[in-house]
């Protein structure tokens, strides 16, 4: 029987106040909900050192790599080194995501630019206000500051 096993008939038998006891002195305590917030952002941080990685890579409309990138091709691409995979699109992307204030945004989470109600661009937060994103013809997948309000963000899990 591993730790993890007996922890619920340990928390049964000391109580709850034991419990953080054990969780002090190096047990484990099972928390609902806890491993699939951590699978998450295992995800988003492997994601956010891949699109890192692709610094320099120029941009190229529906490419998903691995040397060349449009905006939804890097996050596909990120996301998938990273094993989730996500549809083509930005809006599709988008769409997929759990939706997220931007009080509640950390690194690795999607950022979706939108006029109105439509999706036009989609890229990685790094913390600091700045993305990981492919922007445009000409240019090449770079660190960049958020330069619109227009913006929702988006949590893979």
């Amino acid at each position: 029987m591993t730790a993890l096993n007996r922890v619920p008939s340990l928390m049964a038998r000391a109580g709850t106040a034991s419990a953080l006891t054990l969780a002090a002195v190096g047990g484990s305590i099972a928390v609902p909900g806890l491993a699939t917030d951590a699978s998450a952002a295992t995800i988003a941080s492997k994601a956010l050192k891949v699109a890192a990685s692709k610094k320099g890579s120029p941009y190229r409309w529906g490419a998903t790599g691995p040397n060349r990138f449009d905006c939804s091709g890097l996050t596909l691409y990120s996301f998938k080194k990273a094993g989730k995979k996500l549809p083509r699109t930005a809006a599709q992307q988008y769409n997929k995501s759990r939706h997220i204030s931007a009080r509640n945004r950390k690194a690795g989470d999607l950022v979706f630019f939108h006029s109105g109600s439509s999706v036009y661009h989609v890229g990685i937060y790094a913390g600091h206000n700045k993305i990981w994103h492919a922007p445009k013809t000409g240019d090449v997948v770079r660190l960049q500051k958020i330069w619109s309000k227009s913006v929702w963000y988006g949590r893979i899990g």
